[in-house]
């Protein structure tokens, strides 16, 4: 079996390949535009291989997936265990490409590392939920500045559980007497169109994470 370690950065990742002894067999530097495939080219001299790379739920996400979903065996590398095998081997903690892949698979042959699977349902979930949670806040923040725009132009201003149509309604009614507060208003309504926006999409976000028996049909 031999064990590719992959040492991965935004614009180039590092290999290097070693055998059940530890002895390197092979090293190589390639585009992160075009890893995967000339990766494998690279590879292909070892149909007995799996991939080691460097924190696989991290910055090595995306090549990590793309080797699974060409078939490839692949581990995940906490970026700890690898800088603890690179000091190990080297007596420093310095980053050098080479070196980092040639630990990263060091880490590999030495330890029983998690496997990485395809991402599947349960990523989409989290996905979704970390976007309801940002279109959130930023529905706060609008209605927060709508809120005071509102008040500047309203005695009393609004109530606070101010809802898109109760928004459009109250800036009907206002009648600006001048150039400020007319810029004022034409503030407001775009702050309204943003809030109408960020509701849709929530409303979009909820169908999508409803369990597939409770989705209402699309017309």
């Amino acid at each position: 079996m031999i064990t590719i370690g992959i040492d991965p950065h935004k614009r180039s990742h590092t290999a290097a390949a070693f055998n059940d002894h530890a002895e390197l067999r092979g090293q190589v530097r390639v585009s992160a535009a075009t890893a995967v495939p000339t990766l494998r080219c690279w590879a292909a001299r070892w149909p007995q291989r799996q991939w080691a790379v460097e924190g696989a739920s991290g910055l090595g996400r995306l090549l990590a997936q793309q080797l699974v979903a060409d078939g490839e065996q692949v581990v995940d590398v906490p970026a700890k265990l690898a800088a603890r095998a690179r000091f190990l081997a080297t007596g420093n903690e310095r980053k050098n490409d080479t070196v980092d892949a040639v630990s990263v698979a060091d880490a590999a042959i030495r330890g029983r590392l998690r496997r990485v699977t395809a991402e599947g349902d349960a990523v989409v979930l989290r996905l979704l939920a970390d976007r309801r949670d940002d279109l959130n806040q930023e529905r706060t923040r609008t209605l927060n500045r709508l809120h005071a725009l509102v008040g500047e132009l309203v005695a009393g201003g609004a109530k606070w559980e101010l809802s898109a149509t109760a928004a459009a309604a109250l800036l009907g009614r206002i009648r600006p007497p001048t150039p400020v507060a007319r810029l004022r208003k034409r503030l407001a309504r775009d702050l309204l169109a943003d809030l109408r926006r960020l509701d849709r999409a929530l409303a979009d976000n909820a169908e999508q994470t409803a369990p597939r028996s409770r989705r209402a049909p699309r017309p």
